[in-house]
């Protein structure tokens, strides 16, 4: 319906109880429960306004661009939404993510003759708003605006679509933001399964199933941006809707001479690869360590939109996963007890098969026996008839809401523009609710039979390795999934120098710094850090070989950070939570590239010399061990034989590359045989990240 007709009803319906809530107040407290029932059944509720679906008008310029026009009188607001056909499904895998930085920028970065923080403030200042992006089958802009301004901003959204500026700054903000984005992508037990089960089902080499990563990133060029621009945002692939308070064939005439400029080009035609699938059985595991519950995903391909039992599919997804309806809610959730959410979904794409899936979140002691609950909700589909009252109250729920499938006039000319993008017929939603209306107890079960295979299932498992134990095995052998990010340049060819002479500098630091006959289990270290100008009192405790405890006192209060064996906490404002993965594996790394540890380690680190190098007076041996596969870099003064500085690359995720960190240690003090610079400052690509001064240090206590 019309929204004003939805006000009507919520209006209705807020004064039902409001009248309900009154009598219940009502100090007369004998009042029978039919004499309620009496006044509720006397409400009168106000007539539903009829909704008329517009008329979309449609057009197309001698450029080729296609127009659909439907007038809304009712409010002086004019909306457009471009769709281009381009997408994400054109960009190689090494570019990965080239298509969705592209859509952002078009808009971030302005154009060639309104920079970004115009165009920015001109929208402002008009209350009006434009927006780009760029999904896997599709792009998109739209601008929302005032009826009086629509003359003024539409050459200023059409300069947007088609002269982007992509300036470098705006560029590399963005890949930025992406790989903040890649960082984090292993931090929610929910995203790590939607992501990996993908990749089980369509390959994850596959443009369906492919991750963006941060070689994909760095591998985009301004020069790759605006190619993919130009040859994609031309008239042959744009389709333009425009909604609101207008006049038609004026708002024809202006669109014709505002858009005729644009190049017709040529037409793409997407090509979306086909999914090589073989449906098979197989067990996967992903561990994440920092979680107490499983999250479950099982399921194989779908299928397409076109398929003509798409009406009789959705009728057995509903049956199946329909909210709280649904037979997995009834019976894994509220009957078991065995879920806090479960959930399913037949997915059905228009120029891709879609994924069927069922999934749960579950204790970790229940993980098999959920998963147990659901296959057989999926069997018993294909064996028993759904009942009568099911099929009702599924094409009950279907029906009902279908109308909000059309609650505006802007939803209309989306779907109908939606439709013929995707090739569908302009009446696929009337032909998809005739076909739920006709659909049966026996269409149900056969489609069932034919789409589902429970006997070949994908299951997916995110959770605690130590929680979940051996409930895995009873599916097959357990492949185990690897998520960790790729981090380009990690892996550095070994320096090498003289082993010898490496060897024996590298025993000199390792007795200078720990005493011969002092045993190294606890160091804790109590001064201040700066941050940003301000001092803040610090503790540090390192419990060797793989522990890290440290309190920072900020401004805000405490934050404790608790690291173990590659996993542990961070609490701030008295809440805990996990640290993320990238968070615990620098911790990892800065345990382990400590001089300590390498002194400790002395017999595995691979010491090489390569040279002298003289600093500020003082001909520093230069010495390259081997540590987790990466190269550190120690400057050791050949008077005390401390390492003054140290030297490395770490990967730094928002830059997503390594970057060259530098380590001053100066100050040394020596406590019970162990000896540490009570001044540190770290910098990283020649900007200093951390100053450090240390008031004293104490061991094994």
């Amino acid at each position: 319906m019309k929204k004003l007709s939805i006000l009507m009803l919520l209006v209705a319906f807020i004064t039902s109880c409001t009248g309900s809530q009154q009598t219940a107040e009502t100090p007369s407290s004998d009042i029978s429960a039919s004499q309620e029932l009496s006044a509720h059944e006397k409400l009168e509720f106000p007539e539903l306004g009829n909704f008329e679906k517009p008329q979309v008008e449609t057009f197309t310029t001698d450029n080729g661009i296609k127009f659909f026009l439907v007038q809304d009188n009712e409010l002086p607001l004019i909306n457009v939404n471009a769709r281009i056909k381009t997408g994400g499904v054109q960009v190689p895998n090494k570019k990965a993510g080239l298509a969705s930085v592209t859509g952002s920028v078009i808009r971030s970065g302005g154009t060639n003759n309104i920079p970004a923080d115009s165009l920015n403030a001109l929208l402002e200042n008009k209350a009006a708003s434009i927006e780009t992006g760029m999904g896997f089958s599709s792009g998109s802009a739209s601008m929302d605006v005032l009826k009086k301004d629509f003359e003024m901003l539409l050459p200023v959204f059409i300069e947007v679509l088609t002269n982007p500026a992509f300036p470098k700054d705006k560029i590399e903000l963005t890949k930025k933001q992406q790989k903040s984005g890649i960082s984090r992508r292993n931090d929610n037990s929910r995203q790590i399964a939607s992501r990996e089960f993908k990749r089980l089902i369509y390959g994850k080499n596959s443009v369906y199933g492919r991750n963006n990563e941060y070689a994909t990133i760095n591998n985009i060029s301004r020069e790759d941006i605006v190619k993919f621009h130009k040859s994609n945002f031309v008239a042959e692939n744009m389709m333009v809707g425009v909604v609101g308070d207008f006049d038609a064939s004026e708002m024809k005439q202006k669109l014709r001479n505002a858009f005729r400029e644009i190049p017709a080009g040529n037409e793409n035609e997407l090509t979306f690869p086909e999914v090589n699938y073989e449906a098979k059985s197989s067990i996967n595991f992903i561990n994440k360590s920092d979680v107490n519950q499983s999250f479950v995903l099982m399921g194989h391909l779908g299928g397409l939109r076109d398929n003509p039992d798409y009406p009789k599919i959705q009728v057995m997804n509903r049956v199946l996963s329909g909210g709280f309806s649904g037979r997995l809610m009834q019976k894994v959730r509220t009957e078991l007890g065995l879920a806090y959410a479960v959930f399913g979904q037949y997915g059905m794409n228009s120029f891709y098969p879609g994924v069927f899936f069922a999934g749960v979140q579950t204790k970790s002691s229940t993980t098999s026996e959920a998963i147990d609950a659901i296959i057989k909700q999926i069997e018993r589909l294909q064996e028993e008839p759904i009942t009568q009252q099911e099929l009702q109250d599924t094409k009950d729920q279907i029906l009902n809401s279908s109308v909000f499938e059309y609650d505006s006039y802007e939803e209309v000319l989306r779907k109908q523009m939606s439709y013929e993008y995707r090739g569908l017929a302009e009446n696929a939603f009337e032909q998809y609710i005739e076909g739920v209306k006709n659909t049966t107890i026996e269409d149900v079960q056969q489609v069932a039979q034919e789409y589902l295979n429970p006997e070949k299932l994908e299951i997916l498992v995110v959770g605690n390795k130590d929680e979940i134990g051996n409930q895995l095995q009873k599916y097959g052998d357990v492949n185990k999934i690897d998520i960790s990010i790729p981090e380009p340049g990690s892996e550095q060819k070994v320096v090498d120098g003289d082993a010898q002479k490496g060897k024996q500098l590298l025993n000199k630091m390792a007795n200078a710094v720990i005493k011969t006959d002092t045993k190294l289990n606890t160091l804790t270290l109590t001064g201040e850090v700066t941050m940003r100008g301000q001092k803040l009192p610090t503790q540090l405790t390192i419990n060797f070989p793989d522990a890290i405890k440290q309190t920072i006192e900020g401004p805000m209060g405490k934050i404790k950070f608790d690291y173990k064996d590659g996993s542990g906490t961070m609490t701030m404002g008295g809440r805990e939570r996990s640290l993320p993965p990238q968070s615990a594996k620098n911790f990892k790394s800065t345990l382990n590239r400590s001089f300590l540890s390498i002194a400790m380690n002395a017999r595995e680190v691979d010491p090489q010399f390569i040279e002298t190098e003289e600093i500020e007076g003082i001909s520093y041996n230069k010495i390259n061990v081997s540590v987790d596969g990466s190269n550190v870099v120690l400057l050791i003064d050949p008077k005390d034989y401390y390492p003054d500085i140290i030297r490395y690359k770490q990967f730094n995720p928002r830059a997503g590359k390594q970057v060259n960190v530098e380590t001053q240690n100066s100050n040394w003090k020596i406590v019970d045989g162990v000896a540490y610079p009570h001044k540190q400052v770290t910098k990283q690509s020649g900007k200093t990240a951390s100053d450090v001064t240390y008031e004293s240090h104490t061991v094994n206590q």
